[in-house]
């Protein structure tokens, strides 16, 4: 869908809404009055009924049967002489002077009162409220417009699942087309490593880094090709899976950086995915490496129980602001200069997605720290 075809839908859905609204409200002032009409017809008919003899009373067939034909609109008479009668008000409330006094102030605010007269001479006067369909009918257009922003909310949040989930499938088929193209010249690698190992005038030390990295390219290749499809889960020890990941890590950071681990026990086991779980680990190591500027103290600790295990990676960087805690995890999302804004939505597609575990932010402080959190399900 277009952005003209979206503002034309737009545009249209707002006109309908105004005009039936619009109409609700014509509806609503005829039908009041029409009311009111009833009304000033049963005032009439009463001030004849006052103005009668007994005799004509009996005769006044057509008098009585219109003051019998107002059964829905609340109304009260009040007579010069203080007399009170009233009509479709309940019969405990019939006889309670305080609250028909009440009624009249209310009722003289949604409704102009009628004069009960007849031939200039003035008999009371009637005050009468708004009938129950009336009354309802008020809250008509509320309705209307709850259900029509319910009905936006659905429309939105469907849309914005589609859009992230084709963003998902688009960062998905980057990954593996990532994958697929590092694997080429990795081949070409180690093909031209074998030939310099074999010729035997070449440093057995400088062939050796050249494995391992051709090591560490394979392993993010294996993992740019999991993020494609969904990956397989074993049961591993979740202490030495991050020991290693830090190791790895300790020994490629600035010494500026002070790492240290910590776990409560030496097994915690878990389904996971080793290669992802070791990119995640790097990710939130990183990224509160960046936070600190490349100096201060990161700790990573592990605790868990007979349901879950929960791995906690704080440090003492820059912090988060709060409004910023779930949108770090969107794709595209950075609060950095240089950056693409993925690094935190991989580690939650990872967790979350392919390992039902849980990734956020447990507590921030601005410039004193954060703590990350990952909740993964203990595995017996």
């Amino acid at each position: 869908m277009n952005k003209t075809t979206r503002w034309i839908l737009i545009v249209s859905s707002f006109a309908i809404v105004v005009s039936i609204l619009f109409n609700t409200y014509i509806f609503f002032q005829k039908f009041k009055e029409e009311e009111r009409t009833k009304m000033k017809i049963w005032a009439e008919a009463q001030a004849e009924f006052l103005q009668t003899t007994d005799l004509d009373r009996d005769l006044g067939d057509l008098t009585f049967e219109v003051l019998k034909t107002n059964n829905s609109t609340p109304m009260i008479y009040l007579g010069i002489d203080g007399e009170l009668r009233v009509n479709n008000i309940p019969e405990k409330r019939a006889n309670d002077s305080v609250y028909l006094r009440k009624k009249i102030r209310q009722y003289a605010q949604e409704n102009a009162p009628i004069e009960v007269s007849y031939k200039n001479d003035l008999y009371g006067t009637l005050y009468y409220g708004n009938s129950e369909v009336l009354n309802n009918l008020k809250y008509y257009p509320v309705a209307l417009v709850l259900i029509i922003v319910l009905f936006a909310a659905v429309v939105y949040f469907f849309y914005r699942t589609s859009k992230i989930s084709e963003q998902n499938k688009l960062w998905a088929g980057m990954a593996k087309e990532t994958a697929h193209q590092i694997g080429t010249p990795i081949s070409s690698l180690i093909g031209w490593n074998e030939i310099l190992k074999s010729e035997g005038q070449v440093n057995p030390e400088i062939t050796y880094g050249i494995e391992k990295d051709i090591s560490r390219l394979e392993t993010i290749t294996d993992r740019f090709s999991k993020i494609g499809s969904v990956p397989a889960l074993e049961r591993k020890n979740l202490v030495n899976e991050t020991r290693t990941t830090l190791d790895y890590l300790g020994a490629r950071t600035s010494k500026q950086v002070q790492i240290d681990y910590d776990s409560d026990k030496e097994e915690y086991y878990s389904m996971i995915n080793s290669q992802l779980y070791s990119w995640t680990i790097e990710n939130l190591v990183k990224n509160a490496i960046d936070a600190m500027k490349g100096k201060g103290e990161l700790a990573v600790s592990i605790s868990g129980d007979e349901k879950f295990v929960r791995i906690n990676i704080t440090d003492n960087g820059k912090g988060i602001p709060k409004n910023y805690y779930t949108r770090i995890f969107e794709p595209g999302f950075t609060t950095k200069k240089r950056g693409w804004g993925l690094g935190l939505s991989l580690v939650k597609r990872i967790i979350e997605d392919y390992h039902d575990g849980k990734v956020k932010v447990l507590q921030s402080a601005i410039d004193k720290g954060t703590t990350m959190q990952i909740i993964l399900k203990t595995a017996q």
